[in-house]
C-alpha cells in the first residue's frame, strides 16, 4: 500500500523536472523561460523587462534567449518569498549576461517560495546558441529579461510563453 504514494511521488517528480525537446523558433530574442508574462516594465537606463512567472505546472529548464558569449554568472543571495510577489525582488537570483549581436543582455532567475535552488548548466565564458539549455530553477519562480533600448516587445502581460520558441521582439 505504501507503494501507491511513493509511485505517485516519484511520477510526479520526473513530470515536473521534464525537460522536452524543443524546435528553436526564428526570430532576434527568444522566451528563455515557460510561463506567463507577468510585466513588462521600461527601465530607467532604456532597456525594458520582460517578466516571466513560472509556476510548478510549467517546464523549468531555461533557454539562451538569443546566441552569444556568457560573460557572467552571478549567484546572488536572498530570500524565499512567492516570485510574483513584489518582495520577490529580494529573492535569490541568479544573473546571467550574455554578450550578443544586440550588445549586453542581462537575464535573471528568480529562486520563489517553494524553488529554493537555481542550477546554471553553463560557466562564464561559454558560447551558447539560441534556445540552448542553460539553467533551471527548481518547483515556480521568475525569469527576468532585460532588453536593450530599441527593440520593441512583442509579447503582452498575460501572455503564455514557450522556452525557445515564443518570440518577446518584433522587427
Amino acid at each position: 500500500m505504501a507503494a501507491v504514494p511513493a509511485t505517485a511521488l516519484a511520477a510526479g517528480m520526473l513530470w515536473f523536472f521534464r525537460d522536452p525537446e524543443r524546435e528553436i523558433a526564428q526570430g532576434r530574442v527568444i522566451s528563455p523561460a515557460d510561463g506567463v508574462v507577468q510585466s513588462i516594465m521600461p527601465w530607467k537606463d532604456g532597456r525594458t523587462r520582460v517578466a516571466i512567472f513560472m509556476s510548478p505546472l510549467n517546464v523549468h529548464v531555461n533557454r539562451a534567449p538569443l546566441a552569444g558569449t556568457v560573460t557572467s554568472v552571478e549567484h546572488v543571495p536572498g530570500g524565499f518569498v512567492p516570485a510574483f510577489n513584489k518582495e520577490s525582488e529580494n529573492n535569490e537570483r541568479v544573473v546571467w549576461h550574455f554578450d550578443t549581436e544586440l550588445g549586453d543582455i542581462e537575464m535573471v532567475q528568480i529562486a520563489g517560495a517553494v524553488a529554493r535552488r537555481i542550477v546554471p548548466y553553463v560557466e562564464q565564458g561559454a558560447k551558447v546558441e539560441q534556445g540552448e539549455r542553460i539553467g533551471l530553477i527548481r518547483f515556480g519562480s521568475r525569469v527576468d529579461l532585460y532588453l536593450p533600448e530599441g527593440v520593441e516587445v512583442a509579447v503582452e502581460v498575460g501572455q503564455p510563453t514557450t522556452a525557445g520558441v515564443t518570440r518577446l521582439d518584433r522587427d
